[in-house]
């Protein structure tokens, strides 16, 4: 029976995209919210304020997300034609290049040639992408899925603090949505921290302390605003 370990790297680009989307939605809904609300503003207006809040955001997030990713498959599509072009006019040269890089790694010189060989006859430049450029299947660019995964984790993370705003008794709003919304950023970052194998509870600790410090700022600026006007 063949000995295999279960890593989680794979799961990176996805992960990270939609762990940012849920926690931008929590953290910036519930921001607006208890800022809008510290200004002495109807439960409506308050609302309105965080539907608006969710729909920029999201389409915020999926446009960012596909710009940025977009220009690392970019970068990534001309340094791989690049190197298509080196295999087309120096071949030997590149199988020498790939065999150094294997040598730098710890292989004997004949063996690392011959390694070099046999990846080549196979896949060129898929050797080289992995090897020298470091360009592989699992870190690979891919825009579309970045921007749909953080679009819908957005949406997803904002919607729990409106649900909470527009379940709560007015009376009770302010501290019922900071409540929430900072059990929800634990559970995610626990979520986050166990799809990924890092420790829970630092994880859960960060980004409730990131979400606090901003929504404790939203609502002083609130506050301020409110008591000016």
């Amino acid at each position: 029976m063949i000995h295999t370990e279960h890593h989680r790297s794979h799961r990176n680009g996805w992960l990270r995209a939609a762990v940012m989307g849920a926690n931008d939605g929590i953290v910036s809904t519930s921001s607006l919210i208890l800022g809008v609300a510290a200004a002495s503003t109807t439960q409506s207006d308050i609302m309105l304020a965080g539907i608006a809040g969710l729909v920029a955001g999201a389409m915020s997030m999926a446009a960012g997300e596909y710009v940025s990713v977009s220009s690392q498959s970019d970068t990534e599509n001309a340094d791989l034609e690049i190197e298509r072009k080196a295999l087309d006019e120096h071949y030997e040269l590149e199988q020498e290049e790939l065999a150094a890089i294997y040598e730098t790694r710890g292989l004997a010189p004949e063996l690392a040639k011959q390694v070099a060989e046999q990846l080549m006859t196979n896949d060129a430049l898929g050797a080289h992408a992995r090897d020298e450029i470091g360009i592989t299947d699992t870190s690979q660019a891919r825009p579309l899925q970045a921007a749909l995964s953080s679009a819908t984790t957005f949406t997803i993370g904002a919607l729990l603090p409106l649900l909470v705003a527009w379940w709560a008794p007015p009376a009770l709003l302010i501290p019922l949505v900071a409540l929430f919304s900072l059990l929800f950023l634990a559970f995610l970052g626990a979520i986050a921290a166990r799809v990924g194998g890092a420790p829970i509870l630092k994880a859960a600790s960060r980004v409730m302390f990131w979400g606090a410090l901003a929504m404790a700022l939203t609502f002083a600026i609130g506050h301020l605003f409110g008591v000016m006007a």
